[in-house]
């Protein structure tokens, strides 16, 4: 029984390709269902909104097949209740899952429905993520297969080191946190993703995104790249002898097979604005967004993240990275003033140290691999945790305040 008070972050799986009739009494639940509708976790299912309650489902199956899913608000009596339930019981075909909603926080009640082949009984007042949580966990609860968390990254403006960071920190979650990880470089004509880990695998997402008609999980397995026990790559071609203009909905089923074997897909968003990368960007369950501190970034980091908000009301914010800071004789935009632009707090910094970065880069190596006590690590390691909902990202002190000690002369010498 679920009582709408649940604020836990934990995942919530989309829901997938179903169809749904809710029927409401009040005013104020069809207005939560129809805010869920919208929700990018809703976007398979397909929802219809009726009023009346228990008594207009009743009248509406008398001569119409039933959905996958009918939620049914209700105000009455139990014993009313059960009635109701027992006559749509008749109407119902296998396989329909019913859901209540009421207001007794009843564990008697419960029981009862639960006896009576109800699916869920969530208790109002509830949110719209309660219920999406409510809906979602009727085909991703126990014994469903794993779902994973797909977090995007993404570079307010080119060579803002999106990738960099995006290729570190994943190759941090499964060797920090031992949590199974792959990494899908998206660009596809100059994807850096297989240099960075020194690879050159003879396919790559090429393959499938080129050829729909084959994609399955045997495919996608056969793709990716071992890069150690727990992180695999599935890395782009990085040749111009084909042009890389794809659907809206190109890399979805890419992203569905992936998500549906691996605990954490991490997808590495070139910089650009096209239909898919919108649709990838807006349906990641994380989004890192990384800028430099300067005005062109600035804006486009602003841009971003106010069409982020404004299509994913119900996610939390996306986690702001500020990279290349402290660059010599380079004016910059103070962190402050930065913030405040965006309405949105960086939850970490990265120094410029252009010789660390460019020997990992040269090397085919990790930023921890080529200087492991580098305190840049911690930044890492901080966002790889804050991305797989392993701890709370610290708030920045010591190395996150470091940019800052860089214009004082008060850092380390490089």
């Amino acid at each position: 029984m679920s009582d709408g008070s649940d604020t836990s972050p934990e995942q919530i799986a989309p829901v997938p390709r179903i169809s749904m009739q809710a029927f409401c009494e009040t005013p104020e639940v069809a207005q939560i269902i129809q805010s869920a509708i919208g929700d990018r976790r809703m976007e398979k299912a397909h929802v219809k909104v009726h009023m009346g309650g228990a008594a207009a489902a009743l009248e509406a199956y008398r001569s119409a097949s039933t959905p996958n899913v009918i939620l049914i608000e209700t105000t009455s009596k139990r014993e009313e209740l059960i009635n109701y339930l027992h006559a749509l019981a008749e109407f119902c075909d296998a396989g329909t899952k019913v859901v209540v909603t009421g207001r007794m926080n009843d564990i008697v009640l419960y029981r009862e429905l639960m006896a009576r082949g109800v699916s869920e009984y969530l208790v109002a007042p509830f949110t719209v993520l309660d219920f999406i949580r409510t809906i979602s966990r009727l085909y991703t609860g126990v014994g469903a297969e794993p779902v994973g968390k797909i977090v995007a990254f993404v570079g307010a403006k080119g060579g803002a080191g999106a990738s960099t960071i995006a290729h570190n920190v994943a190759w941090s979650i499964p060797r920090e946190l031992d949590i199974q990880t792959a990494l899908v470089d998206l660009d596809l004509g100059f994807g850096t993703a297989g240099l960075d880990f020194n690879q050159d695998p003879p396919q790559g997402i090429a393959e499938a995104v080129f050829a729909p008609d084959r994609i399955d999980s045997n495919l996608v397995d056969r793709l990716l790249s071992r890069c150690g026990d727990k992180l695999s790559l599935l890395a782009a071609p990085a040749s111009l002898d084909r042009i890389y203009d794809f659907p809206e909905t190109a890399f979805d089923a890419i992203v569905e097979i992936l998500r549906a074997s691996t605990p954490c897909v991490v997808l590495d968003i070139p910089h650009g604005w096209t239909a898919w990368m919108r649709r990838l960007i807006l349906g990641a369950d994380e989004i890192v967004l990384v800028a430099t501190p300067d005005l062109a970034n600035l804006r486009n980091a602003k841009s971003l993240l106010d069409t982020v908000r404004a299509a994913r009301p119900n996610d939390a914010k996306p986690r702001l990275i500020l990279n290349f800071m402290g660059v010599p004789k380079r004016p910059e935009i103070a962190v402050s003033d930065f913030a405040k632009a965006v309405d949105l707090e960086p939850q970490g910094f990265i120094n410029f140290e252009p010789k660390l970065f460019g020997t990992a880069a040269n090397n085919g190596q990790m930023i921890a691999e080529v200087d492991p006590a580098n305190k840049i690590n911690e930044t890492i390691s901080e966002l790889a945790r804050a991305v797989t909902g392993r701890t709370e990202i610290r708030k920045a002190k010591k190395t996150l305040l470091e940019p800052l000690k860089l214009k004082l002369g008060l850092s380390r010498a490089s």
